[in-house]
């Protein structure tokens, strides 16, 4: 029981986090625990959810990919013109997915095959995709998708948005990818000991590429989410997603140097970031001061990963 609780520290520290932000929201505000406020937060971090989680099998894989958001603003933009070139929607969104998983691979091509430093090659992949999505609208959004596409956004199934139905699949699938099946098992060894996976005879680069390439695509399908909700594809959407990701994975016990990872840690922690930006507008706090807490809270999940949470585990021996 001790070794559970000590292993599971983090997201065990992250739920009862979450309960006393829930408890305290509740008492400041009657309409937070409204079905129709939980709806709403649901929806709100449905497609961050999905991005948080690719990015926790990136990051679990010993890098990280500050070019995310740019992908999103991209696919969203690809989308948009096959749209309005005539495409079909389903089309439309298999290439904007396969568009963004194709990104996400270069990616991952040029951090294994020239060894340059993942920051300074994402950050640069970053700057050069958002240019392109600026590049190709001008500045300017692209709007008016027709119903159909429109519904992925917002459509539901009873009282459940798609896209929350969506983020809960890929969550679910998650856990066995990544820690019951092989490929999932050498992404992780990708991060904690590379030199001894390729000792093995393991081809290093495949899942390197293949790791980003699932960001891509979730990434991706983030866009369509965004997209189709505001009927729009804006050449600055996505901006500054990728660091809710990376606190949210950080947050949730994935070890930002790789090999060890927490899918039900990144869930917990992208609901308790959903709680507190709800919290925050019905208190009517601007969001300048949203933006710090997120940065906030990842400098604090980086200490706390670093440390290892040393004086919990102490106290429970």
């Amino acid at each position: 029981m001790k070794k559970w609780i000590s292993n599971h520290s983090q997201q065990i520290f992250l739920f009862a986090a979450m309960l006393a932000v829930c408890v305290a929201l509740a008492m400041r505000s009657e309409y937070f625990l409204t079905w129709r406020n939980i709806r709403n937060i649901l929806e709100a971090v449905s497609y961050r959810l999905i991005l948080a989680l690719g990015m926790t099998f990136v990051i679990a894989s010993g890098v990280m990919d500050l070019s995310a958001g740019s992908i999103v603003s991209l696919c969203g933009v690809i989308m948009a013109v096959a749209l309005h070139a005539g495409i079909p929607v389903p089309a439309a969104v298999a290439l904007g997915i396969l568009a963004g998983m194709g990104l996400g691979a270069a990616n991952g091509l040029l951090i294994h095959y020239t060894g340059v430093n993942f920051f300074i090659l994402t950050l640069a992949s970053s700057g050069m995709l958002r240019g392109i999505s600026l590049m190709i609208t001008d500045g300017k959004p692209i709007t008016k998708f027709g119903q159909e596409f429109i519904y992925l956004g917002i459509g539901r199934i009873g009282e459940i948005q798609l896209s929350v139905l969506f983020a809960g699949f890929f969550a679910m699938v998650s856990v066995p990818l990544m820690f019951h099946m092989r490929w999932g098992n050498y992404v992780l060894s990708l991060g904690g000991n590379k030199e001894a996976l390729i000792k093995t005879g393991i081809r290093a680069g495949f899942y390197r590429v293949t790791v980003h390439a699932l960001l891509g695509g979730a990434a991706a399908a983030a866009a369509v989410i965004i997209t189709a909700r505001l009927n729009s594809a804006e050449p600055n959407a996505g901006m500054n997603m990728e660091l809710d990701a990376i606190t949210a994975a950080v947050m949730g016990g994935t070890s930002i140097k790789g090999g060890k990872a927490s899918v039900a840690g990144t869930v917990l922690a992208v609901l308790l970031l959903g709680v507190i930006r709800n919290g925050l507008t019905l208190m009517s706090v601007p969001s300048d001061y949203q933006q710090w807490m997120t940065g906030f809270l990842l400098l604090i999940s980086v200490l706390i990963s670093e440390i290892k949470v040393h004086k919990f585990r102490a106290l429970i021996k």
